[in-house]
């Protein structure tokens, strides 16, 4: 058994252990060839990932620590936020985001029971799940072909004296008409909460201000889920500019505490034990007071750690997403694809960091949606539906279908014609130019 002078020593003996087996049993060595199975994401790591990992585990630590303290810090200071909180997924993050909009410390803006909240039903469950959870009513616009966002159009016929916010997705990376959208919100004093889970990295422009998307609301969230943009397997993160809605992520986040003493750590305010708060006693332990129905959404600080990691490679991951999806563009945008397919488009003012590349099947062509997956997916090129293409259309919406538990405003004409007519494939860094070309050969063939 080895000797070590040092718990130092070991640390990084054990993590030059590691790198060894991540080069000998981890590393891609295997270049692809055509028929090769292509997924629409996976993880793209390196022996970094898994020493980080490494040294964390040997902390034993497990609840959020040190690793999550500085990725909260260099990646608040990356997107340009004063406050950026990690949560256990992006689901997780959503949640968090709408519950802190509930919280009566808000007064007049505080969202309650009844009231109204617009979204699209173009889009992923969990960014309208704690709206109807909650007992609020999401109001349901359609969305734009071929930029698969909300139609701005839309947002003054779906404002009612009941609307509170504004929860929206940007849509595979392609930013929503964040000017629009904002500038509606002031207006009528709504939230605005920017689900930015597919779309971490990309740039929106205003008057000649550049921000990455998730910055321009009130609150943004992501995702680190191994699809996503960046990964800790699972993982998420909520963020603000805002020091009240700071405050209240953070209570929300922690149980619903009242008390600021990040984990591990008593006292921090220094009046743990001679105020009184709600009914309870005078002197009643800080600590455990609790003045918000909240949560334990903390991830471990094992996952900070990859993200930490992950975070170094980020701005490279999202240069490759921009080449794939630019090659994959080109490689389609002849005008026999063209007569049959929609192909995505980039939201004006914006500069995407793409998650997915978006298609649609024209109706006039001779084949359908499903019979062009399926012979893509027979060349072992992965294909997704655009979210859930109609939201209320599935099993989730039976018991409340056709009640005032949501309000629908106009025929959703475009989010019928996703829910039959569009896919996407993937563009993840970890793809080669051999990779994209095949992707864009299968799709030539499977039209034909």
């Amino acid at each position: 058994m080895a000797k070590w002078k040092s718990e130092n020593e070991a640390r990084e003996n054990i993590k030059n252990l590691v790198a060894e087996y991540y080069h000998e049993f981890k590393e891609e060595k295997k270049e692809f060839e055509p028929g090769d199975r292509i997924s629409y994401a996976s993880r793209v790591y390196d022996e970094k990932e898994m020493q980080s990992l490494t040294d964390a585990m040997l902390d034993f630590w497990l609840t959020t620590g040190r690793f999550a303290d500085q990725f909260e810090q260099q990646f608040s200071n990356w997107l340009g936020v004063k406050w950026a909180h990690l949560v256990n997924s992006g689901s997780s993050a959503n949640l968090l985001a709408f519950m802190v909009l509930t919280a009566p410390e808000l007064g007049e803006r505080q969202i309650k029971r009844g009231d109204e909240v617009i979204t699209v039903a173009c889009g992923f469950p969990t960014t309208v799940t704690p709206i109807i959870q909650y007992g609020a009513v999401p109001v349901f616009v359609d969305v734009t072909v071929p930029q698969y966002n909300i139609d701005i159009s839309k947002l003054e016929l779906a404002l009612s004296s009941k609307t509170k916010a504004v929860m929206i997705a940007h849509t595979l990376g392609n930013p929503f008409d964040i000017k629009s959208v904002k500038e509606f919100c002031d207006e009528h004093e709504l939230w605005l909460i920017e689900d930015n889970c597919d779309a971490l990295g990309s740039e929106y422009t205003i008057e000649n201000e550049t921000k990455y998307t998730g910055t321009w609301g009130d609150i943004g969230t992501s995702s680190f889920y191994p699809p996503h943009h960046m990964t800790m397997g699972e993982g998420g993160c909520v963020y603000t500019n805002n020091p009240m809605l700071h405050k209240l992520i953070l209570s929300y986040r922690d149980w619903g505490r009242d008390c600021i003493c990040p984990s591990g750590k008593d006292g921090v305010c220094g009046h743990r034990f001679d105020r009184q708060f709600g009914e309870l006693p005078i002197g009643y332990d800080h600590k455990y007071t609790y003045s918000h129905f909240g949560y334990n959404l903390k991830l471990t600080d094992m996952q900070a750690a990859v993200g930490v990691e992950q975070l170094k490679k980020f701005p490279e991951f999202i240069k490759r997403r921009q080449e794939n999806w630019k090659r994959l563009y080109d490689a389609l945008a002849t005008s026999d694809v063209k007569d049959k397919l929609i192909l995505p488009e980039a939201a004006k003012n914006s500069n995407p960091s793409w998650f997915g590349f978006v298609i649609s099947v024209k109706p006039e062509n001779k084949k359908s949606r499903n019979e062009v997956t399926r012979y893509i997916e027979e060349h072992n090129v992965q294909t997704r539906l655009l979210f859930s293409g109609n939201l209320i259309k599935h099993p989730c919406f039976d018991q409340i279908r056709n009640t005032d538990a949501y309000r629908v405003v106009g025929d959703l004409s475009n989010t019928e014609y996703i829910m039959n007519n569009t896919f996407w494939i993937g563009v993840y860094p970890g793809m080669t130019d051999k990779m994209i070309d095949y992707m864009a050969q299968v799709i030539r063939e499977a039209i034909r």
